[in-house]
């Protein structure tokens, strides 16, 4: 079965193609580097992991409720159509919603695939090439993770979002060589940060928990790339420069906050777009997540540099300004700590179960004498 065969709406292309734009950049110093980025690479080397044995693929998943959220989570819930709805299709828009998520998650991976090559190719610094090319084989393994939860688990695929994919275009088709960071590195990577966090950290089915856990993992590393990499280099460029850098963060900014209304799945059951707006603009639970979302984004803004007044004043008009204080170092190794938590309790409950098999057996032997 294709994959096309899975997706709620048809995709507009079976390959979505963006002229490359810039150059290759070769750089024929070998012994100098930043420590922490080399630090960072020889993380990402030893972090490497394999998703069909580190994540548990035989938990189950309900399929009309993957991640176990209660309903008041959704947006539409006590809406006129909610209410309209039977209790089978509401498990069915549940279903469509959660696809939409992860799907739009698949696809930003994809785009951190081919950024990160990008990245590898463009930048002139050979740390940073070292570091961008563990990180092309970590969001392979993210796009091969989400792909396979949204095929075996779920069974059901989103096109792209508008947009992410403007945000994609304008991050690839723009020559500069520091831009892929900043689009990708920070922005798209920074809120799904965020997203992952919080969704790692309300569902209890434990399949969904290992899958945001262990990518949330590596994606920590990448945003830190992206700070270390872009703070060097915007203390060398003028106001100007640094304006139009500013200008593509606030449409960015504006974008992905945007983009988390999921009107493709409104359409596709046929709920009043006025209705549902009005819905997901007053949701507590949107609200909320809306905001958590730019935790990783806002601080990271500021410390590269790029805290003009039109960053700040749209910051503050989303009302996330005052998160520009989180201590995003903090929450990194929080990210860390999550996932290797995660493995010592597998590892002890692996263990418990092999303990308990043994005495089973025990048992049964004894019993057969």
């Amino acid at each position: 079965m294709s994959t096309h065969d899975l997706y709620a709406l048809p995709a507009e292309m079976t390959v979505w193609e963006i002229p490359a734009a810039g150059a290759a950049r070769f750089n024929w110093e070998y012994d100098e580097g930043r420590e922490r980025l080399l630090a960072l690479y020889a993380k990402g080397k030893d972090k490497q992991w394999d998703a069909a044995k580190r994540i548990d693929w035989s938990l189950p998943v309900d399929p009309m409720k993957p991640l176990g959220l209660p309903e008041e989570t959704h947006s539409l819930y006590g809406t006129p159509s909610w209410n309209r709805m039977s209790q089978k299709e509401r498990d069915e828009l549940g279903r469509h919603s959660i696809a939409w998520q992860f799907s739009q998650f698949l696809h930003g991976e994809q785009g951190a695939l081919v950024c990160s090559a990008r990245i590898a190719e463009s930048v002139p610094d050979l740390d940073s090439k070292f570091y961008a090319a563990t990180q092309v084989m970590d969001e392979a393994r993210h796009a091969e993770t989400y792909a396979r939860f949204l095929k075996e688990k779920v069974g059901l695929y989103y096109p792209i979002n508008p947009q992410l994919k403007e945000l994609l275009d304008d991050t690839l088709s723009d020559s500069r060589w520091d831009m892929p960071y900043l689009g990708m590195q920070v922005l798209i990577e920074g809120l799904a940060l965020a997203a992952f966090g919080m969704l790692r950290d309300i569902t209890p089915v434990e399949l969904p928990k290992q899958i945001l856990a262990y990518v949330m993992q590596d994606e920590a590393r990448h945003v830190a790339f992206g700070r270390l990499a872009l703070r060097d280099y915007y203390r060398e460029l003028s106001d100007a420069e640094l304006a139009e850098r500013e200008e593509f963060v606030v449409h960015g900014c504006y974008l992905m906050r945007n983009r988390l209304r999921g009107e493709e799945v409104w359409e596709n059951f046929e709920i009043d777009k006025a209705e549902a707006t009005e819905a997901t603009a007053n949701s507590e639970y949107l609200a909320d997540f809306r905001k958590l979302l730019f935790s990783r984004i806002a601080p990271t803004i500021k410390d590269i540099g790029l805290w003009g007044p039109k960053v700040r004043a749209a910051f503050e008009d989303m009302g996330v300004l005052d998160l520009a204080g989180t201590d995003v170092e903090v929450l990194m190794r929080s990210d860390e700590d999550t996932a290797e938590e995660l493995d010592r309790k597998r590892r002890f409950a692996a263990e418990e179960k092999a303990r308990a098999a043994e005495i089973d057996a025990m048992v049964e032997l004894g019993a057969g004498d």
